[in-house]
């Protein structure tokens, strides 16, 4: 089930919000600039499928989604818990950075979480399953995809290189919440 947890970035202990009503995320993370959606579920993709059955699978809301909000690139990343570089590619998201584009991920199956620090506030975003986010530019955050992914996202992107961190060097993301799966 998805989850929002809203944190003042000073106390990463008490939540000063915490729901799963998908509505109620939405419009959370919307006043904070953020578009959080619910897409519409095909039973016939899941994990490990390939980039191609995934696209067909979710076509009309892509050719949606590009079509509102300009997107060059869109590819698929499909990870499995036996995949060698598991831990590697889990760190490499954990650490707090930015992208000077917008981060958005439609999770076809599994889970990750994102955390977003926008001002004084961190807002942990539990996505699952038939989620979409999307990290504004620049925005502050990290991911979790757990130490042992079983996912797969659509990912949208404006520049045709893909996926840039730019890191902020802040140790701010090891005081929050990590994904067990």
């Amino acid at each position: 089930m998805s989850q929002l947890c809203i944190f003042d970035d000073q106390n990463a202990s008490t939540p000063l919000l915490k729901t799963t009503d998908a509505s109620t995320i939405a419009s959370e993370l919307n006043k904070a600039g953020v578009r959080f959606e619910q897409w519409p579920l095909q039973d016939s993709v899941r994990a490990g499928d390939t980039q191609e059955a995934i696209l067909v699978a979710y076509q009309h809301e892509v050719d949606r989604l590009i079509n509102e909000e300009g997107y060059q690139t869109v590819d698929v990343i499909s990870l499995r818990s036996d995949n060698p570089n598991k831990a590697e590619l889990r760190e490499k998201f954990l650490s707090e950075h930015t992208h000077s584009e917008d981060e958005v991920r439609f999770f076809v199956d599994g889970q990750g979480l994102f955390a977003l620090h926008i001002g004084d506030k961190v807002f942990e975003v539990s996505c699952e399953r038939g989620d979409l986010l999307s990290v504004p530019a620049n925005t502050l955050h990290w991911f979790d995809l757990g130490p042992n992914p079983e996912l797969a996202a659509i990912r949208f992107f404006n520049n045709p290189d893909g996926w840039v961190a730019h890191y902020s060097g802040s140790d701010i993301a090891k005081q929050y919440s990590r994904l067990e799966n």
